[in-house]
């Protein structure tokens, strides 16, 4: 590969993730509460297991963050209706709040970017290489 792109890929994450970190701390969230919150935004209910894959979190790590984001208001569990096994995690009102102001001020900063206007092609791309990434893992050896 003549182009860096792992090292590349690697160091626009860590970027990214320290200039959003920069307005969630003013806000008093983490980086990893967003993520779930964002997540739950869709206002679809998810499970445990889908939240920890989309979010790259271990279960017993996205277990207490859930229980702190349920202990401070932001979210709620239910009974899944289909499946009355498994837990649906949801935004609660206020939390649906909280991601809004906090979604309008991450986007603010990411839109002061001077390459904001190809966040569409940016986005496609990755979407691409995510669903290239998840489809052809390498067997272990």
């Amino acid at each position: 590969m003549s182009v860096d792109l792992v090292g590349l890929l690697s160091r626009a994450e860590r970027l990214a993730v320290r200039r959003v970190r920069g307005v969630l701390d003013e806000e008093g969230c983490s980086v990893d509460a967003w993520r779930v919150m964002s997540l739950l935004a869709d206002g679809e209910g998810h499970g445990m297991t889908a939240i920890a894959e989309c979010v790259l979190l271990p279960p017993p790590t996205l277990t207490r963050l859930v229980d702190q984001l349920v202990d401070d208001g932001m979210v709620h569990r239910r009974v899944d209706p289909l499946d009355r096994r498994r837990i649906l995690a949801f935004l609660t009102p206020r939390g649906s709040e909280v991601w809004q102001r906090l979604d309008q001020r991450v986007s603010a900063t990411w839109e002061s970017l001077p390459s904001s206007g190809d966040d569409d092609l940016l986005a496609a791309l990755l979407a691409r290489l995510v669903s290239d990434l998840e489809g052809n893992r390498p067997a272990l050896t």
